[in-house]
């Protein structure tokens, strides 16, 4: 984007310098010019939550959303990721890989301290690692056999994994939040759910667990304060206060009668209430899902989807533009790929499929996709009529969305009979039997920033695994197979890129859309950067950057995703 600005920065400093010679001769009223705000220390921060607290810890928290955007403020990992998906040193103030990519070695910031004064040490690390191996009630059993897999050692600062074979997105998985052995050893089961600590944490982060708010013997938000001693920038902000609502509504609510200044969530339910308050800034990036068409390839009950032309068709077909204005309020972006755009992995080079009909219409019917007689509404070759099952969750955003693709679809000569279930029976019944002819659900990526597509698209997956659609693309999964065992990074590039091409290429399924996550924060908050996101969480990414100003600008902010 820089790189043939130089002339116009050339112009534009000549013009700034002519400008402020002019300047010079003018006398100005100082006092009408507005101040412009710096950071501050010191302010409260309050924001509404939407929903309830339950455990303050990271190894408990993977099906709480609050308690994880809270446990992002308390707790840290050896590494965390920026939005773009690459990794930056976090508790770990450097790291190493081997060349065979199976040994990770991590050294540890100096002088680490746990919020209650406490030395943090590898010993700690060891201790959260064995904690999953043991597993949790909300750890996937994946994830705890993954640690079953991985040997770890260390003492003092110096900590070493080595994996049984090479596994690039490895640093993933060192993001979890690290645990006070001092406090936690010996605890397990019913001991570990249970324990005081998970509503009195001791973490590592940039804020401190204070105190809970009580009212008649129920959680109804919780205090933290700055953390003198933390490892990074120190923050702004002297306290964040969380106050708990039900939902988006109780959250608007108590922006607008002064008891927060920031909403948590705006979901589309409420997001044109929230539009209306001039003060309420508004920030929106995309979330770590993909909403997609899925079409089964080896289903023989429609052999039809083995054609790439049909599946263009689909594509060229759908107004995802129209879905997204009408149906989500705004909130997503249409999807090109299977790689989310924004991260280091994203091909830009990718062609937008545009909605076209006319030439959908056009292609189908030289492909021999035609309408047999005057009275016909669905194209039929060979006594193979153009028409699929599509089942899809019973939730009202999925339901609104089948109805669009049905009828989209239909103007074109293809039937879509809709088939809604419960998500679970979706899951268990059509998608893991592969028992089904096209399914629209979302993939998600959520809390793992490496882009790896192996799971979803890999020839392995087929059966058992996730690839639903069950593409078998021999060169396909070996980019992405060749992708997951290399440490170079540009090599990773080139191999996801020349994916992509060929996920353009063969269209094995229909990307729809990237959903999007909003939420407000009133403009005396200042600070606030967000970009894409892969959880909820990391709207703090960048909290310590935040800061209290007392001079608001009535303007509304929307920055874009």
């Amino acid at each position: 984007m820089m790189k043939n600005l130089r002339w116009q920065f050339v112009i534009i400093f000549l013009t700034g310098l002519v400008i402020g010679i002019l300047l010079l001769g003018e006398q100005k009223d100082v006092g009408s010019l507005a101040a412009t705000p710096r950071p501050a220390q010191g302010g409260i921060y309050t924001e509404a939550v939407v929903g309830n607290l339950q455990r303050l810890n990271p190894l408990l928290d993977s099906k709480n959303q609050p308690d994880r955007d809270i446990d992002r403020l308390l707790f840290n990992g050896l590494v965390k990721f920026d939005s773009r998906g690459l990794p930056k040193a976090d508790l770990a103030e450097s790291w190493g890989i081997s060349q065979d990519g199976t040994t990770y070695n991590f050294t540890l910031r100096k002088d680490l301290k746990w919020h209650d004064g406490q030395p943090v040490t590898a010993d700690d690390v060891i201790f959260t690692v064995e904690t999953m191996r043991q597993g949790t009630p909300t750890l996937s059993s994946d994830l705890q056999d993954f640690w079953k897999s991985v040997e770890v050692k260390g003492s003092g600062l110096n900590l070493q994994f080595r994996l049984k074979e090479a596994f690039s997105p490895f640093l993933d998985y060192v993001t979890f939040g690290i645990l006070p052995k001092h406090l936690l050893n010996g605890l397990s089961g019913d001991a570990f759910v249970n324990s005081p600590f998970n509503l009195q944490p001791v973490g590592t982060g940039p804020f401190q667990f204070e105190r809970l708010i009580v009212d008649n013997g129920n959680i109804t938000g919780l205090v933290l304060r700055a953390y003198k001693d933390y490892h990074g920038q120190k923050p702004n902000l002297s306290q964040i206060v969380f106050l708990f609502y039900p939902d988006s509504i109780g959250a608007l609510t108590a922006y607008k009668e002064n008891r927060a200044q920031g909403i948590s969530q705006l979901t589309p339910d409420v997001l044109p209430q929230a539009l209306n308050y001039p003060n309420l800034a508004l920030y929106s990036g995309r979330k770590p899902e993909l909403t997609i068409l899925l079409l089964n390839l080896k289903n023989t009950e429609v052999p039809f989807f083995q054609e790439k032309v049909v599946r263009k068709a689909i594509m060229q077909s759908l107004n995802r533009q129209w879905m997204i204005d009408n149906l989500l309020q705004g909130q997503a972006i249409i999807a090109d790929g299977p790689i989310f755009p924004g991260t280091w992995a994203f091909y830009d080079g990718i062609k937008p499929v545009a909605f076209e009909p006319e030439i959908a219409t056009r292609n189908l019917k030289e492909a021999g996709w035609v309408l047999a007689g005057e009275t016909d509404t669905v194209r039929s070759k060979k006594d193979v009529f153009l028409k699929f099952k599509l089942s899809v969750p019973d939730i009202d955003r999925y339901k609104n969305l089948a109805g669009a693709i049905q009828r989209d679809l239909a103007a074109v000569g293809i039937q879509v009979d809709l088939e809604v279930m419960p998500f679970e029976s979706l899951m268990s019944d059509r998608l893991n039997t592969r028992s089904y002819q096209a399914a629209l659900v979302d993939l998600s990526m959520s809390k793992s920033p490496d882009p790896d597509p192996y799971p979803f698209w890999d020839q392995s997956q087929s059966t058992g695994g996730q690839n639903y659609s069950q593409w078998d693309q021999r060169v396909a999964s070996e980019m992405v197979e060749q992708a997951r065992i290399t440490t170079d990074i540009d090599e990773r590039m080139r191999l996801y890129r020349n994916f992509q091409l060929i996920f353009e290429d063969e269209i094995p399924a229909i990307p729809m859309f990237y959903p999007v996550y909003t939420w407000g924060a009133d403009n005396t908050i200042r600070g606030v950067r967000m970009g894409p996101l892969y959880d909820s969480s990391d709207r703090f990414n960048n909290v310590t950057d935040w800061y209290l100003s007392l001079n608001p600008i009535t303007v509304q902010v929307t920055p874009t995703p």
